[in-house]
């Protein structure tokens, strides 16, 4: 009995382990990045958003992603549909979109537009992440 409830609890901790931890809005997002010195990734999306679903699907759904998110970067979600806040200079017409921002919430690049391909979204991680190491 006491192995059934061991591996239960082990299976169940392992299906909640493969998302992505998204902070609960914009402004605590950025509080977790300034405490843990991290660069933030911030989408801008839509529940009826085609491309949106897909890039959930897909790319926000690859291991890789999630750990390299979960390790690395602060992750905060906005959706149009709900009214979620956020800073209007990040609002842009289409969906999704997703920033990479500094510790301070400040663009560092212009925004990736689209459901983004895994493997490009992992080069993206990893030159975003040296170029916020580098700065520091």
């Amino acid at each position: 009995m006491k192995k059934l409830l061991i591996i239960m609890m082990l299976l169940s901790g392992s299906l909640f382990a493969n998302e992505i931890h998204w902070a609960k809005d914009f402004t605590s997002g950025i509080k977790t990045a300034k405490k843990e010195n991290k660069p933030v990734l911030f989408v801008f999306s839509r529940h009826s958003c085609k491309y949106c679903v897909i890039l959930e699907k897909t790319t926000f759904s690859n291991n890789q992603v999630i750990d390299t998110l979960n390790k690395d970067f602060v992750s905060i979600i906005a959706y149009s549909d709900e009214g979620d806040r956020f800073p209007q200079e990040l609002w842009r017409p289409g969906t999704p979109t997703l920033w990479f921002l500094d510790e301070n919430g400040q663009p560092m690049y212009q925004p990736l537009m689209g459901a983004v391909g895994e493997e490009y979204f992992i080069e993206a991680l990893k030159v975003v992440k040296k170029a916020f190491d580098t700065k520091k």
